[in-house]
Parts: structure tokens; sequence; C-alpha cells
């Protein structure tokens, strides 16, 4: 299957980008300074995709938007916490730039989400 032809799926790209935190928390150097700085990522940076899981199951649409504001919050803290990784790690700088491009990706990405209001129906 073609790139074009792919289905845009935000909650296999939300628990990828959780699975890469994890990934690289891993190759990160246990210290003083390093050990809350990873605790904070790894629960802000996996969280957003367990939260877009639950809003993918809301029962309202107020419930909906609440998750995906939950979303955009945490994938704003994961800013915040890459970057004080890079400066504690500046030989991981380089990887922190990426995947801080990604969660500034989702950060857009929710952030219109909650902007648009869409249209989704629920079962009751």
């Amino acid at each position: 299957m073609n790139s074009e032809n792919k289905k845009f799926d935000l909650g296999e790209r939300t628990q990828r980008f959780g699975e890469d935190i994890i990934v690289f928390v891993k190759e990160i150097k246990s210290s003083i300074i390093n050990n809350p700085l990873i605790n904070q990522l790894v629960r802000s940076g996996t969280s957003i995709g367990a939260n877009y899981m639950e809003a993918d199951g809301a029962e309202s649409m107020k419930d909906f938007m609440h998750k995906i504001g939950i979303c955009k919050k945490e994938a704003k803290e994961t800013l915040h916490w890459l970057r004080m990784i890079a400066k504690a790690n500046e030989t991981k700088r380089e990887e922190c730039r990426k995947l801080w491009k990604e969660a500034h990706e989702l950060v857009l990405i929710f952030s219109a989400i909650t902007k648009k209001k869409p249209n989704k129906t629920f079962d009751i």
C-alpha cells in the first residue's frame, strides 16, 4: 500500500509516539537529574495515546472534547520535558528535537480538533 492510500490513524500515531518515548528514555543515563525528567516524560508522552483511546471511545461529544483537551495538554507537557532532557543531556539533543517535532505536531492536531468541534455521532 502506498502512502497515498494509507488511512490517517491518530490512535496508531499517538501509540507509536509513546513507544518512541520509551525507546528513547532507555538510552538515557540514570542520574539524580535525569531520573525525575525521564519519569515525567514517560508519563506525559505515553498518556497522549491512552487519552486518545479514551476520546475515541467517548460516550458524548462533551466527553470526547474533554479527552482531546487532555491529549493536547499532555502533548504540550511532553514538549517541556523534552526540552529539559535536551538541556541535561546535550548528546541527546538531536533525538529530543525529533521527538519534540512530533509532539508539536500532535499539539497542532489536537488544537485543530478542539477548535473545529467535529461532528461525531454517538450511539446511546
